[in-house]
């Protein structure tokens, strides 16, 4: 009898969604919604994140007033509880999907030594 991978994947997905630090994240963020300022600070800061990400795939270097404004988020994030909540739930759920990563991308890591 043959797996079918992609009912494995489907699986894995809903395993996930189970998993007490995805419902943890999913909870605080419903919170972080509901909050303005934690709304409009969070929604900067993933942009701005994007933007970053964009300039080094590009092979830029960020800039001094980048790393400023990284700065000044980093600040905001950790002067508000509910974002620094929010970021650390995400870490620890962070965990499981590095590790599934490292778990699936094993066999083909095997093959590339």
């Amino acid at each position: 009898m043959t797996t079918n991978i992609y009912d494995i994947a489907n699986q894995l997905e809903r395993a996930i969604r189970n998993l007490p630090e995805y419902k943890a994240v999913e909870a605080v963020k419903v919170s972080v919604e509901a909050n303005a300022e934690a709304k409009s600070t969070l929604d900067a800061y993933i942009s701005f994140q994007k933007d970053i990400q964009e300039k080094l795939q590009a092979g830029e270097i960020p800039t001094e007033a980048d790393q400023k404004k990284m700065i000044d988020f980093n600040k905001k994030v950790q002067a508000s509880p509910l974002l620094t909540e929010y970021f650390t739930k995400q870490q620890q759920l962070g965990t499981y999907v590095a590790d599934l990563e490292r778990i699936i991308f094993k066999p083909l890591n095997e093959l590339l030594q």
